[in-house]
């Protein structure tokens, strides 16, 4: 008679914790990799440019850098082994965390040019020329090089 007993109530504690946390979002979920559409706008990423992060050190931690994208759609893709973080020099724009092998939700770059970092590894930089061309505006505070 014990055993159908512990039985029905394993199941049930089963079906309880299933219930709690298991697979679904319960409405709530927060995505673990960015999406494609930038939230602020709207906008499909797809035609985006691509600033690969490679870990380097100083100036060859991006590339292109500097990317001529002033003014444009831009993804940051993490080709690196750890996480890495990305906030223009102005704090105008914060990636958030962008995992190993993810790329960044879409962001517009100013079409005046940039400066931007790693907030996570603070001698990783990078620049962003003007949609005019020419050189990224002089680069200015604690994250320069």
């Amino acid at each position: 008679m014990r055993r159908p007993l512990r039985v029905a109530a394993l199941v049930a504690v089963c079906a309880a914790a299933a219930s709690c946390g298991g697979g679904g979002d319960g409405g709530s979920s927060t995505p673990s990799s960015p999406t494609s559409v930038n939230p602020g706008t709207g906008t499909s990423t797809t035609n985006a440019m691509t600033i690969t992060i490679t870990r380097r050190d100083g100036s060859q931690s991006f590339s292109p850098n500097p990317a001529e994208v002033g003014g444009q759609m831009v993804v940051f893709r993490n080709a690196d082994t750890i996480v890495h973080r990305v906030i223009l020099n102005d704090g105008t724009i914060d990636t958030g965390d962008i995992l190993p092998n993810a790329t960044s939700t879409g962001v517009v770059m100013p079409q005046s040019g940039t400066n931007y970092h790693c907030s996570l590894h603070p001698d990783m930089i990078g620049g962003v020329s003007p949609s005019t061309g020419g050189e990224p505006p002089r680069c200015e505070g604690p994250y320069c090089g």
